[in-house]
């Protein structure tokens, strides 16, 4: 770890590498060439020769090696740009693999992949025959390569600056690379560019999130370490061991130099970034939105997709051909190419129900300048009005109670045609007579003329193996595929807000610094971000503001959890309305 490193990291014991799981081969340092119409996953042919690396060895600033796998044209005239995938997943742990976990592969279809990508990076069957080279790094301690596994900070910085550096010097190499790659390999992005590599010429970081403490692991304030503890079972491996970051949570459930060193310096770049951004993620949408409005470059694009991140990587040709673009223009130094002419904001709109996404919106600015934030208070009827009720009273909603969780539930109704695009939020007075602290999740969902609750499917309609939502089997919802609402979340005790350091009005930064327990039985304002949306109503459907002190998402993960590290909720929590302690919902109309 970086020398001035003023904390001890715990280490968690993982299972090590072993031939054939995850793509995983013994360790093999060779150079081969993979010849025209190779087809070694009876998948997707290569269009054209390609050399490949295998096992080459970088070593970085501590002394430790890592190892990459380069894939590049074969018969190139010229020195290639290099496109950089970054990740402790395994550098052959491949798409087709991981999609045959999921449900309906994600919309992913045979021959869509060469078997040549690595998970949740661009597939060198696509780029090399463009005239790049790609790159996939075991990151430290992953696979083969020295040293620990570390998540994002300094250490993957450094490590990400060492390598681009070394790999800037190949003989094969322009001198020029970019970073590509969404979750994993678009977080990493952050952290990497943030040391201002000087060869690191342009990054695409797709679906990112920035912060690991306040967008993945403790979000509002609420420990969840479900989907991170699946994947280290299922995916990661290594022989020394990764950062365990249950423990660190245990050691300390507040912002501390550890917690501060998970959130990446995105003011520090200063290069041209090309972001990709969705609404239905439940890591990457806010990373994604302080990513665009951070990055210190005019040169800079944002792109709302309509689908799920993987679909958007590997199927959707547009996406494809305009990360080629996106990197020749600043890789290869196509000026010509027409990447400049490409609008800086194009946004999307979910129709939800069996409809499919409005996409591209263009507009000039996010969030977009126009926007009227119309605040809407809660009432006891369950109406949502323009005005607070003068007359104070509450709801309540048992937090103990599942399957299914209780909920309470406040209605709009749109009289017009109407488009909600942005950042909403909610303020809500809350008390709870039962325990000195509340965790409360705020959910908008979309109903239908008749006052149905509606979904929308993160992959278009043609990829799905149902063709409306009536013929999806309960046993195939996945949160994955599905996307319920805008949604946030907050530890009553967690609410302080620095306002300086908050993106925008209706997104406020929560500290996490100083614990504010709560008296049994007072109210507290709680400010809540709810994570980006972009919805079109039609005239008589209905948005529902619903409170509830338990995820209203689909329970996944549940045998990847831990035995609980702190006291969630307990018993009744009370919603108050009107008065002084008018609850409310600001929502953004474009």
């Amino acid at each position: 770890m970086p020398p001035n490193q003023p904390f001890q990291v715990a280490n968690l014991q993982i299972a090590e590498p072993t031939e054939g799981h995850n793509g995983y081969t013994k360790f093999n340092p060779r150079t081969e060439t993979l010849p025209k119409g190779w087809n070694g996953f009876n998948s997707r042919p290569l269009s054209e020769d390609m050399i490949v690396q295998h096992d080459h060895g970088i070593k970085v600033r501590d002394g430790c090696v890592l190892y990459c796998d380069i894939y590049r044209p074969a018969n190139s005239a010229e020195k290639v740009p290099g496109i950089v995938c970054w990740s402790p997943f395994g550098k052959k742990h491949n798409g087709i693999g991981m999609m045959k976990r999921l449900p309906w592969n994600c919309g992913i279809a045979q021959g869509d992949l060469s078997g040549l990508e690595r998970f949740e990076g661009p597939d060198p069957a696509e780029y090399c025959p463009r005239g790049f080279a790609i790159v996939n790094v075991d990151a430290r301690g992953a696979g083969d390569s020295d040293g620990s596994i570390v998540i994002m900070g300094t250490q993957e910085g450094e490590d990400g600056h060492d390598v681009i550096e070394a790999l800037a010097s190949q003989d094969w190499c322009n001198g020029n690379i970019g970073l590509a790659g969404n979750s994993h390999l678009g977080i990493v992005q952050w952290f990497i560019a943030a040391t201002r590599p000087p060869s690191l010429k342009a990054i695409a970081p797709w679906e990112a999130c920035g912060d690991l403490y306040r967008e993945q692991f403790v979000r509002g304030g609420a420990w969840d370490n479900g989907l991170f503890d699946l994947i280290t079972r299922q995916v990661i491996r290594g022989r020394h061991g990764l950062e365990d970051f249950r423990e660190m949570y245990r050691r300390c459930q507040t912002m501390n130099p550890y917690w501060k060193d998970k959130r990446a310096n995105i003011k520090n770049i200063n290069i041209p970034t090309y972001v990709v951004a969705s609404y239905s993620t439940f890591v990457h949408t806010m990373g994604s939105v302080r990513g665009w409005l951070d990055v210190q470059t005019d040169e800079k694009w944002l792109r709302w997709d309509p689908y799920q991140e993987w679909y958007d990587l590997w199927c959707v040709d547009e996406s494809k051909e305009e990360l080629a673009q996106f990197f020749g223009y600043y890789l290869k130094g196509l000026k010509d190419n027409g990447w400049d002419k490409t609008p800086k904001v194009r946004m999307s709109s979910l129709k939800f129900g069996d409809a499919e996404p409005i996409y591209p919106i263009i507009e000039e600015d996010f969030p977009i300048p126009r926007t009227q934030y119309k605040q809407l208070f809660f009432s006891d009827d369950g109406i949502l009005e323009s005005e607070a009720p003068e007359t104070e009273s509450f709801v309540t909603y048992d937090n103990e109670k599942t399957d299914p969780i209780d909920i309470v539930r406040f209605k709009h109704t749109f009289t017009s045609k109407t488009r909600l695009m942005g950042l909403p939020k909610a303020v809500v007075y809350m008390s709870c007579d039962d325990l000195d602290d509340m965790v409360v999740y705020v959910l908008i969902r979309k109903l239908d003329a008749q006052g149905n609750e509606m979904l929308n499917l993160n992959i278009p309609w043609k990829a799905a193996p149902h063709k409306k939502f009536d013929d999806i089997p309960t046993n195939e919802l996945s949160n994955l595929l599905l996307y319920f609402g805008p949604l946030g979340v907050l530890r009553a005790s967690h609410r302080e807000i620095d306002s300086e350091q908050s993106i925008h009005p209706q997104y406020p930064f929560h500290t996490h610094s100083n614990v504010q327990k709560v008296t049994p039985g007072q109210i507290v304002e709680l400010e809540i971000g709810l994570w980006s949306m972009g919805i079109d109503f039609d005239e008589g459907e209905s948005l529902s503001v619903q409170v509830s002190g338990q995820s209203p998402l689909i329970p996944e993960y549940k045998e990847a959890k831990g035995a609980p590290i702190e006291e969630r909720n307990r018993g009744i929590h009370k919603v108050h309305i009107g008065g002084s302690h008018a609850s409310s919902v600001i929502l953004p109309f474009v």
